[in-house]
């Protein structure tokens, strides 16, 4: 059976572009002009264009047409490819440690190993985590002014395991879910496997626009907010203690719940207190100690109203049982002996040297960047191609992200996101010279440098 025209127009322009006739970067026909060219209909031509962008050969950009993308960056790179050559410097994702961190982890081994209740670390534990290191996790979360009582919060093996409990227990498939334009990909993932539709709403360089969330949610039956008012990812804004109460507000007038992402929060020493601490009975507040301490120490905690309780104790039976109990345990006592604070606070400090660094490479540039924070966001000048620009540097040994994973718009902006906190200090400001090189290098044409 011969093939229909649609389908032998979408082969036709993907094994052009595959060969190199239509290069990373070229801009196709408005679909009008390629069905007029095609002797197609309009919808006919629109049916190809969005083939092709599912297929990852095209991207569609907001007033200015669709536009071939590059091939050579491996599928979910940005997402879901965190391994990375040993001989690459890794500005895609953070995993920060800091001189000593080593010898902490080696001195605490040791401690539990000489504890009292060393054995009961090899049994199972309560699904929601031991009552004495919830209570500690209490105590360390009302230094960030939200007090919170010990029952209401849940031990979780990390806080992408929050999120994923949240997903599960209080949204139900094809529930909409409002979020921001760009937001932190791992909760896309979540979203997508548990059947959300993620609604973005607009927003800008310092916060959502809380207004164009009020229109969604009268023209849409929105079930939740996900939202990172401390400190979002990927733009570092910190949400007002205004722009706070109005989105409470709003959630309350639309019986929202939401869910509040504070993985980052630690960065902003001096925020506002948490959406939780304004709207408890709507609210599950979702944090851990990867970024503050190291990626590889999965252990999380959430904070939810009484009502949500037993669901999301069924949930992670469900899914985990109960967190790794020798971890909870150890970033327990470094929660209680102070290594925690100490920690936070090198990290800031940290943070803020190489964003210092970042600030004199691209001084000639605009980018958008909290100073604690351990990553940027540097939209690129109208010509220039995020995944060409993303290709060239993972060919010379630099891996960095485009605006891909973080996009819940159609059009994706043209922009990177890079971190700052995984390669050496010593290796950072080259590296980011040669980043800054191959951008204007793309811009003028020069190709890779």
């Amino acid at each position: 059976m011969r093939p229909s025209r649609y389908k032998q127009l979408v082969d036709r322009c993907a094994l052009d572009i595959r060969s190199g006739k239509f290069p990373p970067g070229t801009q196709l026909p408005t679909h009008r002009a390629f069905a007029s060219q095609e002797k197609i209909a309009l919808v006919t031509a629109t049916r190809v264009y969005a083939e092709l962008a599912k297929m990852g050969l095209v991207s569609g950009e907001k007033g200015r047409g669709t536009f071939v993308k590059e091939t050579r960056l491996p599928p979910g790179h940005g997402m879901d490819q965190q391994a990375v050559p040993s001989d690459t410097l890794d500005l895609n994702f953070n995993s920060p440690l800091l001189d000593g961190q080593t010898d902490d982890l080696r001195e605490a081994l040791k401690q539990l190993a000489y504890s009292g209740d060393l054995e009961s670390v090899l049994h199972y534990q309560p699904h929601v985590g031991r009552l004495h290191e919830r209570q500690i996790f209490a105590r360390h979360l009302s230094r960030r002014g939200l007090r919170v009582d010990a029952h209401q919060l849940l031990v979780t093996s990390g806080a992408q395991h929050g999120l994923a409990l949240a997903c599960m227990t209080l949204l139900e498939p094809g529930d909409v879910v409002a979020v921001d334009e760009l937001i932190y990909p791992g909760f896309k993932t979540v979203a997508q496997a548990n059947g959300l539709e993620l609604v973005p709403f607009s927003s800008n360089e310092t916060g959502p626009d809380l207004n164009a969330l009020m229109q969604l949610c009268r023209t849409r039956r929105v079930k939740a907010v996900y939202t990172m008012p401390t400190l979002h990812n990927p733009l570092g804004w910190v949400l007002s203690q205004s722009d706070r109460e109005m989105l409470v507000s709003i959630a309350r007038s639309y019986h929202l719940i939401l869910i509040e992402d504070a993985a980052y929060a630690f960065h902003a020493a001096s925020a506002p207190p948490p959406l939780a601490s304004i709207a408890p009975e709507r609210t599950l507040y979702i944090s851990g100690f990867s970024k503050s301490i190291a990626t590889g120490l999965r252990v999380g905690f959430l904070t939810a109203p009484t009502c949500w309780i037993g669901k999301l104790e069924r949930a992670i039976r469900a899914t985990t049982w109960n967190t790794p109990a020798l971890m909870t345990a150890l970033v327990a006592r470094w929660v209680q002996d102070g290594t925690v604070s100490r920690l936070e606070e090198a990290k800031r400090a940290d943070a803020r040297a190489r964003q210092e660094i970042a600030k004199k490479v691209f001084q000639d540039f605009h980018f958008i960047h909290h100073p604690n924070a351990y990553f940027l966001w540097l939209p690129l000048p109208p010509d220039a191609r995020a995944d060409r620009i993303t290709a060239n540097l993972l060919d010379g040994g630099i891996s960095v992200s485009t605006a891909q994973p973080f996009a819940t718009t159609s059009h994706t902006p043209q922009a990177l996101r890079i971190a700052l906190g995984s390669v050496k200090m010593s290796q950072l400001s080259d590296a980011l010279i040669v980043i800054r090189d191959q951008v204007e290098a793309d811009v003028y044409g020069l190709g890779a440098q």
